[in-house]
């Protein structure tokens, strides 16, 4: 039996970990992105813009047994998103129906901004989704034409991805930064690798035959009050001054579940931004 065939789009920082956890596993890994110079090696580059109508000549011949959209908007605004999220994955989408091609199973990588709740609400697959900003109501689009596509699919709603090269709120900690204590203020967090790794393991759930969702939220075991990981890090870097500007706030407060997917078995390599940072700070991150 052949190994699996797996189309990553968008194959940046999540898509290149992910390909090569999945090239580690034998699967035959395609990347699709601008500049295929940055690929991981043993990726067959697929140079392309998503933005571009046209299907790319290097578009596989024969349909990959999966498809993970994993896209990132370059521009940072409703017009950004709605390009790199939802008109691309229409570009997609066409590129395939053009060739009659039909994967197993589509992964279109979402957000947990598709969740509005502010109060420190425990959030899972099942809770409401009404976004109040751009971010959100495009990304619960683009989901929506996934699941529409006429292709198996599952979205995986990643929360807030930290990891080499995402380390801003490590250099906020060591310029002293003040959050708000009261009310505690949730964040949800997931490494970089356990992001990839949450991906990967669903597909090779699904090469196997088992039956996946149509949504999963990719988060660590421990939601955590951002007043709490700041005194954290202040301890474990040693930082004694304190930022003379005002404490800073942040809007939304919700503590998101991974429940859906533990109960399939996946369980992060990092289960808390302990670990998560630990190993970041101690230059041992990778896989």
């Amino acid at each position: 039996m052949s190994a699996p065939s797996v189309l990553i789009v968008g194959c940046g920082d999540v898509g290149g970990r992910l390909a090569e956890q999945l090239l580690a596993c034998n699967w035959q890994v395609s990347g699709l992105r601008r500049n295929i110079g940055k690929l991981p090696a043993g990726v067959a580059g697929i140079a392309a813009d998503l933005f571009d109508a046209r299907c790319p000549d290097g578009w596989p011949a024969q349909a990959p047994d999966y498809l993970v959209y994993s896209a990132a908007a370059s521009q940072h605004d409703e017009a950004g998103y709605q390009a790199a999220y939802v008109e691309g994955l229409k570009h997609v989408l066409g590129w395939l129906a053009e060739r009659g091609q039909k994967p197993k199973r589509l992964l279109f990588v979402s957000s947990s901004s598709v969740y509005a709740q502010q109060q420190g609400e425990w959030i899972d697959e099942t809770s409401v989704t009404e976004p109040q900003g751009y971010s959100g109501t495009v990304m619960l689009e683009a989901e929506r034409l996934a699941l529409a596509s006429g292709i198996p699919a599952s979205i995986v709603r990643l929360t807030g991805i930290y990891g080499p090269g995402r380390e801003w709120l490590l250099s906020q900690v060591r310029q002293g930064y003040r959050v708000t204590q009261e009310p505690p203020l949730y964040a949800n967090r997931i490494h970089a690798d356990d992001a990839a790794g949450l991906l990967a393991f669903l597909l090779k759930a699904d090469a196997q035959g088992r039956a996946l969702e149509d949504c999963y939220i990719g988060v660590d075991d421990a939601p955590a009050a951002l007043a709490e990981v700041v005194a954290w890090l202040r301890e474990y870097m040693g930082v004694t001054q304190w930022s003379e500007q005002e404490r800073v706030r942040r809007t939304g407060s919700k503590r998101c579940s991974n429940a859906r997917a533990r109960a399939l078995g996946w369980a992060p390599q990092y289960p808390s931004y302990k670990e998560g940072y630990a190993a970041i700070l101690a230059g041992n991150d990778s896989v």
